[in-house]
């Protein structure tokens, strides 16, 4: 399930993941992010990651088709808030796989640290 949020920053797209993410999810997501994209030119992320159950394949499937329409170079920034280490080492590993985003994890309570980071 995803939950989208509100962090007070108009390039924002920020959700709350728990369980498994649907092909509906996925959808939501992707469809807000070409939306502020389109109205700011650019846009950073927030997640926070209560659960993870894994990922459907269909979801996968739209997430690729968005990334061949729209890309990856409107991608600013990506906070990530996780008690997971697990998450942790693979967001470093992205981190480094895609340079020109900057992304930083945060523990489950530094959320205000995490929309900060965002807006600097």
């Amino acid at each position: 399930m995803l939950e989208m949020m509100d962090i007070g920053i108009n390039n924002a797209v920020a959700f709350t993941i728990s369980g498994k993410i649907t092909e509906q999810d996925m959808t939501l997501v992707l469809d807000a992010s070409k939306e502020k994209i389109e109205r700011y030119g650019s846009i950073v992320i927030l997640e926070k990651i209560e659960s993870f159950n894994g990922v459907e394949l269909a979801a996968i499937f739209e997430e690729f088709r968005y990334l061949r329409e729209v890309g990856m170079s409107n991608m600013r920034k990506v906070a990530i808030l996780t008690d997971k280490t697990w998450i942790e080492h693979i967001v470093r590993i992205e981190d480094k796989l895609f340079s020109g985003i900057d992304m930083q994890c945060f523990a489950m309570d530094e959320e205000t640290a995490a929309v900060e980071f965002l807006k600097a």
